[in-house]
């Protein structure tokens, strides 16, 4: 049985040694490694596979044609790293060490449940999930021990007013049901007596102009086109628009026309594949709106899908707006996929990536400079509090004598006046005593003036106590609202330079649920990608949270992502929601007009993908 990363290692390896047509890697020939792609693969009667491969030269150019053993064609960098691996295996397994995966999933790809012999003699399968024997014996034994004492705790709990335990559990021999530990898989979990009011889960609304299997395509091209829209030149616009102008039948709509120039441009600089294809047919490199469709044709030629081949002869003619929805997002599908492989988009990425990290040694440093000056001022108090407790000390050991603080020299003064005191006459001891008498006089004159300067004293060093300590407070209070607005900056940065965008997570029924920045949606993809739907309003997303189970490991990590996102999420709503009801005011207003002066349709708000203008168009 193997670890999570032992496993990863494993199929890695394993994905090292089946090639497959059209991967590229190294061939050795000729005691050289040279870059090839593979073309087909061949079976010769030994067991053996050889694969036939194309060397590239420069430019990916075909030089030759070669076959080669597979023990002499290396992979530039493997399919898949360990981190994307582990990510996957979790997602596909209900349980490790052994590795069980979900019943769905190896149902759909027609994989045995069963267990394999080597696992037969230390488990076997109760009620669907995997049981382990050594366990279940020492639980068995646990509990028969409990009993014979009368010292098991279970077993009291489980016995009847007899005295007498459960039969039906006596006679199956089941361990006793030990408390869950939370949280587990959704689909195991079961209703409790202590589970709060869940909502009932909102149904998402479905009203997309677009066929529903385009969906994840229209997103995907949406948001890629947002994401690099500087990289492209190519000036933002909505989902809504967007989503219009592909059900449009214009055939040189001005959005549509632009968002293909601007990928097939990126394609262009790129001198790649595209790029040698358009200098053998000796076409310009600037693309306009009346040459935009030969440029979508030549890329077609290049990839050579079937599907999207037999839309050239509609293009080719000029009616591109009478294609599909499916044909058209299709082709922005293999436009973004071949844009993502430019050195351009590859270099942003990487920019992007290296700028990510310099915000988070940013955000560490100021972390670790704030806790150096907290542990600073710790010390510090904590040493004037032991430096107070000393000098106190001292003051109580010479407070009954103050002149036993003085020197020797001076002890041995005193005493020495004290013996000639003694032998003066008693002239001087009688003025001396008139003397002390005067003395005590006056200070018990002065005594009433001393008790009010030491009262105005203390008042006036508590005061200053007082606004020392308001004063602390406030610059304190100040501190943590820099912190917090630096903390904002940074989570607004990071967000500035997103690489990618994640699902927000899981229900328990395996449906995703996606969260766009610049549309404020939320958006449910099904488990097997044919169903979308989306929450467009706030009252929405509050009952989807509250209908989420915390005791399950995909909820409760949906149910925190939604939490930590809720407040933009509920002012992007919010905002939406405003939006769409001046729309519908607007839309009202130009219905109530006179047919005389109503409005052309371009006025209308629903049409605004009419008028987009790219602001970023390069000359």
């Amino acid at each position: 049985m193997l670890s999570l990363r032992d496993l990863a290692d494993l199929v890695t390896k394993k994905l090292q040694k089946d090639l497959f047509v059209g991967a590229e890697l190294y061939g050795k020939k000729d005691d050289g490694l040279y870059p090839c792609r593979v073309l087909k693969i061949v079976e010769n009667g030994v067991g053996k596979m050889q694969y036939e491969v194309a060397l590239l030269g420069e430019n990916k150019k075909i030089t030759e044609n070669a076959i080669l053993h597979g023990e002499d064609l290396v992979w530039k960098k493997t399919p898949f790293n360990r981190k994307i691996l582990k990510s996957f295996i979790r997602e596909s397994t209900c349980r490790s060490i052994p590795w069980v995966l979900h019943e769905k999933l190896a149902q759909k790809h027609g994989i045995s449940t069963d267990l394999p012999e080597e696992l037969r003699s230390k488990f076997f399968l109760q009620g669907g999930q995997l049981v382990n024997r050594t366990k279940k014996r020492k639980n068995e034994n646990r509990n028969n021990v409990g009993e014979a004492n009368g010292e098991s705790g279970k077993s009291k709990r489980n016995k009847g007013e007899t005295g007498k335990p459960d039969a039906s559990k006596e006679e199956n021999n089941q361990p006793e049901d030990e408390p869950v530990k939370y949280p587990i898989d959704d689909l195991l979990v079961k209703p409790g007596p202590d589970d709060p009011l869940f909502t009932d889960r909102p149904s998402p609304s479905r009203d997309f102009n677009v066929p529903m299997d385009c969906i994840g395509d229209l997103l995907m091209v949406w948001d890629f086109c947002s994401s690099f829209s500087r990289v492209l030149n190519l000036w933002p616009f909505s989902l809504e628009d967007f989503e219009n102008a592909i059900c449009h039948k214009d055939s040189n709509l001005v959005l549509i026309v632009e968002t293909h120039s601007a990928l097939l441009r990126i394609l262009i600089k790129d001198d790649g594949e595209y790029s040698l294809a358009l200098q053998n047919k000796k076409r310009k490199s600037k693309i306009s709106l009346i040459t935009w469709t030969e440029y979508v044709c030549d890329f077609l030629e290049m990839i050579n899908v079937t599907e999207l081949c037999s839309c050239m002869t509609t293009i080719k003619r000029g009616h591109y707006g009478l294609l599909d929805a499916n044909a058209k997002l299709g082709i922005l599908r293999e436009l973004v996929c071949h844009a993502l492989e430019t050195d351009l988009i590859r270099g942003k990425l990487d920019d992007l990536i290296e700028q990510r990290r310099a915000l988070g040694a940013t955000v560490r440093g100021e972390a670790l400079e704030y806790a150096r000056k907290k542990r600073e001022e710790k010390e510090q108090l904590k040493g004037e509090s032991n430096g107070l407790e000393v000098k106190e000390n001292s003051m109580e050991s010479t407070g009954s004598n103050p002149h036993m603080a003085e020197n020797g020299e001076e002890n041995g003064d005193m005493v020495e006046e004290v013996i000639s005191s003694r032998q003066s006459n008693a002239f001087v001891n009688s003025r001396k005593q008139l003397n002390g008498q005067s003395k005590r006089g006056e200070k018990q004159k002065l005594d009433p003036k001393v008790e009010a300067e030491n009262i105005t004293n203390s008042n006036e060093k508590e005061a200053q106590k007082q606004l020392t300590g308001e004063k602390k407070e406030d610059q304190e209070k100040k501190s943590k609202e820099k912190r917090e607005q630096r903390k904002e900056y940074f989570k607004r940065e990071m967000e500035k330079r997103s690489i990618r965008t994640n699902p927000l997570g899981k229900d328990r029924d395996y449906n995703r649920y996606w969260w766009f920045r610049r549309d404020g949606r939320i958006f449910v993809e099904s488990s097997d990608s044919k169903q979308w739907g989306y929450y467009c309003a706030k009252e929405e997303v509050d009952a989807l949270m509250s209908s989420l189970n915390p005791k399950g490991e995909r909820e409760r990590a949906l149910q925190q992502q939604l939490e930590k996102f809720y407040p933009r999420i509920s002012l992007e709503l919010q905002k939406r929601s405003k939006d769409l009801a001046q729309k519908i005011a607007l839309e009202e207003a130009v219905l109530r007009r006179s047919t005389r002066v109503r409005a052309p349709p371009r006025e209308n708000p629903a049409n605004a993908f009419l008028k987009y203008v790219n602001k970023w168009k390069e000359d």
